[in-house]
This record gives C-alpha cells, structure tokens and sequence, in this order.
C-alpha cells in the first residue's frame, strides 16, 4: 500500500521540528515542494494561528543569538538574517542602539582567528572591512590586537 502524501500542514511542522523558519522560507519550501497557493497560505495561517510561526520572536531569537555568540559583524548578522527570510524592518528593529562596544570585541576575535599581531595592519583592516565592520570599530580592534608586537 503506498503512503499518502503529506499535506502542506503536515510538511511545514516536520519542516519547523528541524529548524525554526521564517514565513517566507517556509513559503519557498513549499512551493518547491509543488504545493498549492490556497493550500500553503492555509497552512502557514494555520500555524500562526497556533503560535508554531512567529517572524517577530524568530528573528529576535535569531538575531541575538549570533548577536551574542558569534563574531559576525551586526551587517553580516542582518544579511543572514534576511537571507533567511526575515524582513529587513523585523532584522532592524532587533539591532540594538549602541554597538560599538560589542563590535570592536567581535573585530578582535576575527583578528586573532585569522591574523598573527606581527601581520600587515592594511591587511587585517580590510579583511574586517569585507566582513561589514565599521571603521572606528576596525580602528579599535587593530589598535588592541597589535599593541603587544609595538
């Protein structure tokens, strides 16, 4: 007997039980999966309705969580993040007001992962560069990590 297939609902949550989705990646997957309009929107409805789907608390979640750990640059972390699906008003509203701080630390741990103190200083700050950081940030890290070799 052949298994019957699984309706749009029923994809979206084992979808969801893998990994928390946005809206429109969860769109996207069905669609590729070749479901009806109708069929997803109803499903995607359904699942907010029921508080599985939830853009606004995702990216928040999201968002701090590379926020806090990883050392991606706060414009890499929105790009993912929209990358992902997300809105680009949700991923800026989830952007805190003073970065500065947490960005000079996450250019540091980028330095030290990839560059020795003794390397070319035009190197290591257009390498941060290329990963988004900001230039006082950049400054800032540069600055500290070469310190010991002066």
């Amino acid at each position: 007997m052949p298994r019957a297939e699984k309706t749009a609902l029923m994809y979206a949550v084992d979808l969801l039980a893998r990994q928390e989705q946005s809206s429109n990646k969860l769109r996207e997957k069905l669609r590729r999966k070749g479901y009806e309009e109708e069929e997803i929107e109803a499903a995607l409805l359904r699942l907010e309705e029921k508080h599985y789907l939830n853009d606004g608390d995702a990216c928040a979640r999201q968002f701090r969580f590379l926020y806090e750990e990883s050392r991606n640059s706060v414009k890499q972390i929105c790009v993912k993040l929209m990358q992902r699906g997300f809105d680009s008003s949700l991923v800026r509203d989830c952007v805190p007001q003073d970065i500065y701080e947490r960005e000079a630390q996450a250019a540091l741990r980028c330095l030290s992962v990839r560059f020795k103190p003794s390397a070319d200083r035009a190197k290591m700050m257009a390498s941060l560069y290329r990963k988004g950081f900001e230039g006082a940030a950049i400054q800032s890290a540069v600055e500290e990590f070469t310190a010991d070799e002066e």
